[in-house]
């Protein structure tokens, strides 16, 4: 199930699905290494709607909630899950 990267928890694996919009943001969130099929890690989520703190490519990415909820992400877990196990 997709999701949007503002939603994650923290400690949360997940695989980028897509970038939303055209625009100088998502120019610049595809130069920090999202795009699609790339996989990340929510290490932190500042309180308040502050700042999130991501684990991408060997470094720590921080980015605002706003600039966060433009990318569309699927949790690692939910991308191995058999639909017909518990069947």
């Amino acid at each position: 199930m997709a999701t949007r990267l503002d939603s994650a928890p923290r400690g949360d694996l997940l695989r980028v699905v897509a970038v939303d919009g055209d625009d100088a943001i998502s120019d610049r969130l595809a130069t920090c290494g999202l795009w699609a099929g790339v996989e990340l890690e929510c290490l932190a989520r500042a309180p308040f709607g502050g700042p999130m703190l991501f684990r991408i490519h060997g470094y720590r990415l921080a980015l605002r909630r706003s600039e966060a909820a433009r990318v569309v992400v699927q949790s690692q877990s939910d991308s191995g899950a058999d639909p017909g196990a518990n069947a």
